[in-house]
């Protein structure tokens, strides 16, 4: 059996990249950050083979909670729709791509942590002429039993009702009063990236992400917070929450983390 190789996964490609900006952006290396959003931008646009098959991979993954047989009929739909794919142009964007990120970043790019690796493994398989039909069929079987597995209290479906976001906004709303600017910024973008790709969230946490850990130096300078040991440990380990989020996907409870901190930040700079 072929070994999977992550850096023809186009999603994993992605993935990676997105995760390289929100470390990048942490660290405050602007050139190296934005470095990452343009190839992200230029490889992965409308109309390249690379966006295309990454929406596939989005199809499988993002979906949960169907039944079994529509689960099977969305896996069977989605690799014919695969086979639409030019796969001589998608193996040329993805060299393009893995070249610019070699030579414009680094190669420990694909060294990055991504959650759903073994997941992006399957589907690539299920995806290429070369897996073997008995394996293609059990990769598939497994592929069906996820898609139809319950939902893990986050909203994985493209397609969520007004009425869905309109109780999120409120819920939120509740929980925490008078919201600043940035916050409202914050949750705005964080709802939008329901109904798109969530690259422009993405990118708004990245350097939101970045401004906070700037605001969070800051105020470990300050001369009270330097005399108070306690406070200052516990600036430090909110520093570590921010680094950690590098490492994972956004979502509810993390939202809530950067809306506090924000409201720290905002206490800091006054």
């Amino acid at each position: 059996m072929a070994k999977h190789n992550k850096k023809r996964n186009t999603m994993f490609i992605y993935e990676t990249l997105i995760r390289e900006v929100v470390k990048q952006s942490v660290n405050k290396n602007t050139d190296k950050r934005n470095v990452a959003i343009g190839i992200i931008k230029e490889y992965f646009k409308k109309d390249t083979q690379l966006r295309q098959e990454l929406d596939l991979y989005r199809t499988l993954l993002e979906t949960k909670g169907l039944p079994c047989n529509l689960a099977e009929r969305l896996v069977t739909e989605t690799v014919k729709q695969h086979g639409k794919v030019d796969q001589k142009k998608l193996f040329s964007e993805q060299s393009a791509a893995i070249s610019a990120i070699n030579k414009e970043i680094s190669k420990s790019v694909f060294s990055n942590f991504v959650p759903n690796y073994k997941d992006l493994a399957t589907i690539s398989q299920v995806f290429a002429d070369a897996t073997k039909p008995k394996r293609k069929v059990m990769l598939e079987n497994k592929l069906i039993q996820r898609l139809s597995s319950p939902d893990d209290n986050r909203t994985q479906e493209k397609g969520v009702s007004k009425l869905v976001v309109k109780s999120f906004v409120s819920r939120f709303n509740n929980e925490y009063n008078n919201l600043l600017d940035e916050q409202k910024e914050l949750l705005s973008k964080y709802i939008g990236s329901f109904t798109d790709d969530a690259t422009e969230f993405n990118f708004y946490l990245n350097e939101e992400l970045g401004r906070l850990k700037a605001a969070l130096a800051s105020g470990l300078k300050d001369e009270e917070v330097c005399h108070d040991s306690n406070l200052t440990n516990k600036l430090k380990a909110v520093e570590e929450v921010l680094c950690e989020f590098a490492q994972k996907p956004m979502d509810k409870e993390g939202m809530a983390t950067v809306l506090k901190i924000q409201a720290l930040a905002k206490e800091l700079s006054e």
